[in-house]
């Protein structure tokens, strides 16, 4: 049973983002691997333990996309495909989901697809939902742990992140999940990955190619754009003979401001 794990590049994530000319833009931030991601390339190689049969990694991008690509593939996945098109330049979340499903379908034995929690350059975290949706598969998100993963029974069993505790959840294969941090510590890319990293071949795909090049209309409008009002905001050190007398002061300025 094949694993699909799902990736992209980002800017670093001590990179801001500015407000040039109207448009939204990184800088010269280096473009990096998704950080969400390397959970998801690591949970994917750990359920080879459990009866995946090969784990591969599907991006959406363009020429930077293929650093992301060589990441997994050096952290241990087995192969790789891109889905590379001018169609898909500043599209919205779901025509991203379309295109990523269009990937998948490309693949045979497919059991698990595993995405991110989010990105870190749009924080929106609705494309795993929107993905499981196209496919007709059922979707978990926030799995902070996989309890099984029944290859023969097809079925997997996870632990959901949830306000207050955790879920235990039981779904069909195949399925969409998308893992938070606490699901495991990823690995570094060994030597060897890298260097298979480096010589490895796969596909890349069209718009065309996956039938979608007539169903790609929705564009996202990064331009005029303005900066964002600068916050103000002052502080006030106090200064006191021991702490109790420090608290005091403090929780009498709090209830001057009503805030307590």
């Amino acid at each position: 049973m094949r694993v699909i794990v799902c990736t992209k590049e980002t800017p670093d994530t001590a990179a801001a983002v500015d407000v040039v000319e109207g448009k939204a833009t990184w800088g010269d931030a280096p473009l990096v691997i998704n950080p969400w991601d390397e959970y998801t390339v690591q949970e994917g190689i750990n359920l080879k333990e459990q009866g995946a049969s090969t784990v591969t990694v599907l991006a959406l991008g363009g020429e930077d996309t293929r650093e992301a690509i060589k990441h997994a593939l050096a952290m241990g996945c087995d192969d790789a495909a891109l889905i590379a098109d001018e169609a898909f330049a500043q599209v919205d979340s779901l025509t991203v989901a379309k295109g990523l499903a269009g990937g998948v379908r490309q693949f045979d034995d497919v059991g698990l697809v595993i995405t991110g929690k989010m990105t870190t350059d749009a924080n929106g975290g609705a494309l795993p939902v929107q993905l499981g949706r196209l496919l007709g598969w059922p979707t978990v998100t926030y799995v902070a742990k996989i309890q099984s993963f029944d290859v023969d029974g097809k079925s997997i069993t996870v632990e959901r992140l949830v306000e207050g505790g955790r879920q235990i959840v039981t779904a069909p294969l195949p399925a969409v999940i998308s893992v938070v941090k606490e699901i495991n510590e990823p690995g570094y890319p060994s030597f060897m990955g890298i260097r298979k990293a480096a010589r490895a071949q796969y596909p890349t795909w069209s718009a065309a190619d996956l039938g979608l090049d007539a169903d790609l209309s929705a564009k996202v409008d990064w331009t005029n754009l303005e900066k964002p009002p600068v916050k103000a905001g002052d502080a006030e050190i106090i200064s006191a003979g021991s702490v109790q007398e420090a608290a005091e002061q403090l929780a009498d300025k709090l209830m001057e401001e009503k805030v307590i």
